[in-house]
């Protein structure tokens, strides 16, 4: 960066500051992010943004300005950005002291490094430092929190076994230059506001991985980051790419105060699973991912000392086109709305400079397009809108009832002003209580319930609230069924098709054989979520 005095930095940091929409610092209070200031709920809805590849620069600057690149993350409804560095880009002075137009040049990206000088022209006489300060100079002026993540040690696409960077005392990962590294970056940021949390280390994995190893260096370095800057929330990742907290006691022996966060990944690959989903049977493939989650990284969130959990990374093909991937998010989306996780989806980018030696290549799971033009799902504001909101929140008063949550359409119940049943987008939803198994489910604030009239025909709501019609039970292995009788003792299921707002009652799909079932009970996945807001 130039020269620039504490003074210019602390108002520069006070201007920031002012335009966040949460008062920051963030801080931990039991298994939730907090506002340090008022003790209120924070929701991380992040977005995940490459800045780790070998040019050192963040994705998508040879298609857009940087500042519509921003503008795009809030209207996308995230309210953070995960944003990845390389390790060398802080230690190594011949990484960081880089121009971007050398960066581009001296790796033969020659149509990526004009896109930018098109786009950004500011930006390219900058060292990739210099550059990654700017895109977070952006992200505070737009009100959008920071989590720096250190995704790699020697920049390049992550992540597999053998690529040298898994864990401590691979080739490119030396610890002692990794504890350096997060001191560095630590140091940097400190005086930005927006930057509200660091993640160590991104999936550690690979041979090498071992426990003592782990508890080690992850202990070390989480008490330099606090050390550093005691502001920030340090996020902790396990083994196995993230996948397996379970070796861990419910603390670690890091002196981090109210500092700490775990973090974990999910996909559809993970745990070997990317057949299974398309295999089936579905409903038992999603009731096991699901308990292996709970397992291996959401218990850190329960007990006596529960710490929050950040759900750092999931992610599918955003085309539709991957039904292991389609099947996969129905599941994660009613888990997460379900636990009110904090998150962060992989990724933004609708394209790299460079990966595995492609130029311009394509990444089908970001959000947005190749072009970075508009979202790649159309409707993705819909299929997410129920997670980005804050569903729990500790200190609130209301009561707590229910959304009626559809995974597959990513919308929810509403009851209109005629008493008419629809799925529509989450903006707009009814609140229901239910008492549990063999109980109506009671639309908050009326006299009435949600019954069934027969089998094809739509659910409807009625005063008539003791006949077996009315009387809904929680089923199968995934817990995402919603059955109830028809009048000849037969079990029927809400369902919807996703082609219409209209809810129906119909058989209900591998209620009985759901082990062995090949059916898609997706249309029938219906959850139940717990909320304590309006």
């Amino acid at each position: 960066m130039g020269v620039v005095s504490l003074k210019d930095i602390l108002l520069i940091s006070f201007f920031l500051f002012a335009s966040l929409a949460n008062s920051l610092p963030l801080s931990t209070n039991g298994r939730w992010v907090v506002d340090s200031m008022t003790g209120k709920r924070v929701k991380l809805q992040c977005i995940n943004w490459a800045s780790h590849m070998q040019s050192m620069v963040v994705e998508g600057l040879d298609k857009k300005p940087l500042p519509e690149i921003v503008d795009s993350m809030s209207s996308l409804g995230f309210n953070c950005v995960r944003l990845t560095y390389a390790t060398y880009m802080f230690t190594r002075l011949d990484y960081g002291t880089r121009t971007v137009d050398h960066s581009f040049t001296s790796l033969n990206l020659t149509e990526a490094r004009d896109g930018i000088a098109k786009n950004n022209p500011s930006l390219l006489n900058l060292t990739v430092v210099e550059a990654y300060h700017k895109v977070v100079d952006e992200l505070g002026a737009k009100g959008i929190m920071v989590v720096l993540d250190n995704h790699i040690s020697r920049p390049n696409w992550c992540c597999s076994e053998n690529d040298g960077n898994g864990f401590f005392g691979d080739e490119y990962f030396d610890a002692e230059e990794w504890l350096e590294g997060l001191t560095i970056v630590a140091r940097r940021f400190k005086y930005y506001p927006q930057v509200v949390a660091m993640s160590m280390r991104n999936e550690l994995r690979g041979p090498r991985q071992a426990q003592p190893d782990w508890f080690r260096w992850v202990g070390r370095g989480g008490r330099r980051i606090h050390f550093v800057n005691p502001k920030l929330l340090v996020i902790v990742s396990g083994l196995s790419y993230d996948t397996d907290l379970s070796f861990l006691p419910r603390n670690l022996s890091v002196n981090l105060g109210n500092k700490l966060v775990y973090e974990g990944h999910w996909y559809a690959f993970s745990s070997g699973r990317r057949k299974a989903w398309v295999n089936g049977p579905l409903d038992k493939v999603c009731a096991t991912t699901m308990k292996e989650f709970d397992d291996r990284i959401y218990f850190v969130t329960k007990g006596k000392n529960p710490v929050p959990l950040f759900a750092s990374e999931f992610g599918v093909d955003q085309r539709g086109l991957n039904q292991g991937d389609n099947m996969f998010i129905s599941c994660f989306l009613a888990y997460a709305a379900e636990r009110d996780l904090d998150w962060a989806l992989w990724a933004l980018q609708g394209s790299y400079y460079i990966r595995e030696n492609k130029t311009d290549f394509e990444e089908t799971y970001g959000v947005l397009d190749k072009n970075w033009d508009q979202p790649r799902n159309p409707k993705f504001r819909e299929r997410y809108r129920l997670v980005e909101q804050m569903l729990q929140d500790p200190t609130s008063k209301l009561p707590t009832n229910h959304i009626m949550y559809h995974p597959l359409s990513g919308h929810c119940v509403l009851v209109d002003d005629n008493n008419s049943i629809q799925l529509t987008d989450c903006l707009n939803r009814s609140h229901w209580s239910y008492g549990g198994d063999g109980t109506p489910i009671n639309l908050v604030g009326t006299s009435m319930c949600l019954k069934a009239v027969g089998d094809g025909l739509p659910v409807t709501v009625s005063t008539d609230c003791s006949s077996n019609q009315s009387m809904w039970r929680v089923i199968s292995s995934s817990k995402l069924q919603l059955a109830t009788m028809n009048e000849q003792g037969k079990s029927i299921c809400l369902e919807n098709n996703s082609n219409s707002s209209t809810i129906l009652t119909t058989e209900c799909l591998c209620a009985e054989d759901g082990d062995k079932c090949q059916d898609n009970p997706e249309i029938q996945w219906f959850k139940l979520v717990q909320t304590n807001l309006s």
